[in-house]
């Protein structure tokens, strides 16, 4: 557990550090430093090596430091949108945690908020279905000709 804190800890710093100023400035004195050496080491294939070499390696680092921020951030995206799914009464419940399910399922759910576009549209009023589960019942309901202020 205390080296998993410990990562954890590393993690965010050098997600933050890197993102920064800071960061940026060092990267850009250290490829300075780089270039100006250049006629000191005569532009070796060894003075390009060493700058190949270090980007390598950085990039390499980054690619991985970069892809956990990003999976921090959308779990707590995806935790912060079924909260609000929950907490709303329109909202359908099948929406929450979603992101687990397969391309095919996803793609049958967009099918379905598409035709509750299309229905809202011929009302010219895209904020009257709430729900995948009632879209149609609601659409008909909501438009009832007895009911035109609706």
């Amino acid at each position: 557990m205390n080296n998993k804190n410990l990562f954890e800890k590393f993690s965010n710093w050098a997600t933050n550090f890197t993102g920064s100023s800071y960061a940026f400035i060092g990267a850009v004195l250290i490829v300075l430093l780089w270039a100006v050496s250049g006629p000191v080491f005569n532009y070796s294939e060894t003075w390009q090596l060493v700058i190949n070499t270090g980007t390598t390696i950085i990039t390499f680092l980054m690619v991985f430091l970069i892809q956990k921020a990003q999976n921090k951030d959308g779990k707590a995206i995806q935790l912060k949108l079924n909260e609000l799914i929950a907490a709303s009464k329109q909202a359908s419940n099948r929406m929450v945690d979603i992101e687990d399910l397969t391309e095919k399922e996803l793609d049958q759910l967009h099918a379905y908020f598409v035709k509750i576009a299309e229905l809202s549209k011929q009302r010219e009023n895209i904020h009257k279905c709430y729900s995948i589960d009632a879209a149609e019942k609601k659409h008909h309901s909501k438009y009832n000709d007895a009911n035109p202020e609706l």
